[in-house]
């Protein structure tokens, strides 16, 4: 193990205001911009990145409530973007017509406020008002405003919450759910709601009836009202960790109905279904099954299930989706999407078939159904090369294109392949390579992984990498690594902890893998991942440098001593384990990039991006990671937006220039 470093003397850049800090964060941009952005074609390169956020022509994907498809739009004449709605008759025109509900860059500068779009709750069934959630240059904490949508404007006096990490839903037209900041014990320690409240109309938030309650170490305190006529219930429960939770159903009189299902596994109602997706073994069916028992039933001590999905060694549960009498099921084996539609029988038992054909490697997913109403249902279909195709149909009756988008760069001479490497464990580990013919040797290629909260790398159309890296003759490669979902909980569970290695080592394998098989060379080689993914990069960066020729790492985890104790950190111990349990430090700092960084090493170039207003992961990571990086006289970049949340931009030519930045950044060190 590389030397362990217990002091900090960084830690003057957690805080995340102060003006040396931020001195320090002027400093470090400037020389980023000068090392990176002086070339007399970047601007002009990020420009033509830019023109793919903006493009007009792209798929305006939308939500349906009652007779509109709700979408929300940021191009260029639209910054900050707009809420707005239209008919799908309108819809299926070549230029629809749009109602506009909310301009947000209007509201941005009658404000003066750097708002950002978070989200919108409708009131079911009238769809007539909203809970808008918008946040500050686009944090994770938000402001709510009660919004009529036939008026187009925000209530005076309506349901307004001031800004925090609120979760809020509708009850009726006059109750809400509320979970917020009500002052000292009311957060848990991830910074997330700790209690539920029933707030009235006309009623200070204050004196909202508290329904329930969790504890300071869950992550969260949550309720949902289901409103589907002829099943109105309301359900709370509390999120023990990121992985673990328990649910109630909350009777009439606020009384508690437990619903008895393992800790680790997902469960909500649907009508007189409770469906439950399972992490662990349970009443003899596999982890990753998806199963059904009738809600009634099952809290009178029944436990007969219908198994709607059960995985196998190479296939796993993508997501599923109501229709008003189907259930749709998207399924991954081995990382690449089938399709079908499952339909409940009147006595009992499920029938199946396929809903629709997918090209091999793509991925296909459901967008938007209508499930109290009707079986009307959208998919999108895209693959690495081929552009989204946006599908509606009605399960059982015909089916329409309604758009595909255009392509956006250049794909001629380009192939996408499917390959596996095997891990020091002896692991298969899949992974995709898009990119020229290398029959004329090796060429520059990026890695991207992620590898953990059970998130799944799957096939989809990236026209910024097509124009920042593929059109240039690099090669993109998207590695399927443990720690993700792509193979179910199992994939997932076998890197948590103390067991993160194999996460890292799957990664290495990869690119050994391709430079085996010629399709690269270590120094024309780069890996990038943002997040968790950070934490990778700072793992190949510590680990396995002489692998890489350049690492870019977005928004990242590095300290993982601290990581607990900054933001949204303490949600995260399920994951990777508890700085404070003697029994987990030794593994974190072994874990931990910013304890391992050696001045003795030889680190490939590193380019460190992140946010001031990521209230998500900690700037303090990145620029701790930086300055010590600095101090050893490694060769580091680092830039950080003043705004953009975890995303790292919040408008399309901030997330233009990120990306320029970066694609810049490994043409220089990997050549193109």
């Amino acid at each position: 193990m590389a030397r362990v470093n217990h002091d900090d003397p960084y830690l003057w850049l957690e805080d995340v205001d102060s003006e040396a800090a931020l001195a320090w964060v002027a400093e470090r941009n400037a020389e980023t911009e000068a090392a990176l952005a002086s070339d007399p074609g970047f601007d002009a390169f990020a420009e033509r990145l830019r023109e793919v956020l903006d493009a007009v022509d792209r798929i305006p994907y939308t939500t349906r409530r009652g007779p509109y498809l709700y979408n929300f739009w940021q191009d260029a004449e639209h910054v900050r973007g707009v809420w707005r709605r239209t008919t799908l008759e309108q819809y299926r025109k070549d230029a629809p017509e749009w109602e506009t509900l909310l301009d947000v860059d209007a509201l941005a500068a009658a404000e003066d406020e750097k708002w950002a779009w978070a989200g919108a709750r409708v009131l079911r069934p009238g769809h007539d008002r909203a809970l808008v959630s918008l946040s500050r240059d686009g944090g994770d904490a938000v402001v709510v405003r009660e919004f009529d949508l036939a008026a187009r404007a925000f209530v005076a006096d309506g349901f307004t919450v001031p800004e925090a990490k609120t979760s809020i839903g509708w009850i009726d037209a006059d109750t809400v759910f509320v979970g917020t900041d009500h002052g000292p014990g009311s957060l848990t320690d991830s910074g997330y709601p700790r209690t539920v409240r029933r707030w009235r109309r006309g009623t200070p938030l204050a004196e909202a009836v508290t329904v329930f309650e969790g504890e300071a170490g869950d992550v969260s305190a949550w309720a949902w009202h289901d409103s589907t006529p002829g099943h109105e219930r309301d359900f709370v429960g509390r999120s023990l960790d990121f992985f673990r939770s328990e649910t109630h159903l909350l009777t009439a009189d606020d009384t508690l109905v437990r619903i008895d299902v393992p800790e680790d596994a997902e469960v909500y109602a649907h009508r007189r279904h409770l469906v439950v997706t399972l992490k662990s073994e349970w009443l003899g069916h596999r982890a990753g099954s998806l199963l059904a028992f009738d809600l009634d039933a099952f809290l009178a001590g029944d436990r007969t299930a219908e198994p709607l999905f059960t995985p196998d060694e190479r296939t796993a549960l993508a997501g599923h989706s109501w229709t008003r009498h189907h259930l749709i099921l998207e399924v991954m084996r081995d990382v690449s999407t089938r399709i079908e539609v499952l339909t409940p029988g009147e006595d009992g038992g499920w029938s199946r078939a396929p809903l629709a054909d997918v090209p091999p490697l793509s991925a296909v997913g459901v967008t938007d159904t209508d499930p109290d109403v009707s079986d009307e249902y959208f998919l999108d279909v895209s693959g690495f090369l081929q552009p989204s195709t946006l599908t509606r149909g009605t399960i059982g009756g015909d089916s329409e294109i309604l758009r595909q988008a255009p392509a956006r760069f250049d794909t001629t001479g380009l192939t996408v392949e499917q390959a596996f490497a095997v891990s020091d464990d002896g692991t298969r580990v899949p992974y995709f390579v898009i990119g020229p013919d290398r029959s004329a040797g090796p060429g520059p290629t990026l890695l991207y992984g992620y590898g953990g909260f059970e998130v799944s790398l799957t096939p989809a159309y990236a026209a910024l990498t097509g124009r920042g890296w593929l059109e240039t003759g690099g090669t993109y490669v998207l590695a399927n690594i443990r720690g993700g979902g792509e193979y179910g909980p199992g994939w997932h569970q076998a890197a948590l902890g103390a067991h993160r290695h194999r996460a890292f080592e799957d990664f290495a394998a990869v690119a050994r893998d391709l430079v085996a098989r010629g399709i690269t060379t270590p120094p024309q080689l780069g890996a990038a991942g943002g997040s968790n993914g950070g934490l990778l990069m700072g793992a190949m960066l510590t680990r396995y440098p002489e692998l890489f020729g350049a690492i870019v790492c977005q928004v990242p985890l590095l300290d993982m001593v601290r990581f607990h104790k900054l933001l949204a950190g303490a949600s995260w111990i399920a994951e990777y384990g508890d700085p404070d349990d003697e029994a987990d430090l030794p593994h974190l700092l072994d874990l931990s990039p910013y304890h391992r960084l050696d001045p003795a090493a030889a680190y490939p170039p590193v380019l460190l991006t992140t946010s001031t207003r990521d209230d998500r992961v900690h700037p303090g990571h990145a620029r701790k990671a930086a300055a010590r990086l600095r101090e050893q006289g490694h060769r580091v970049l680092f830039h950080e937006n003043t705004g953009g949340g975890h995303a790292g931009a919040t408008d399309n030519a901030q997330a233009a220039r990120n990306k320029a930045l970066m694609y810049s950044f490994l043409r220089e060190h990997l050549g193109s």
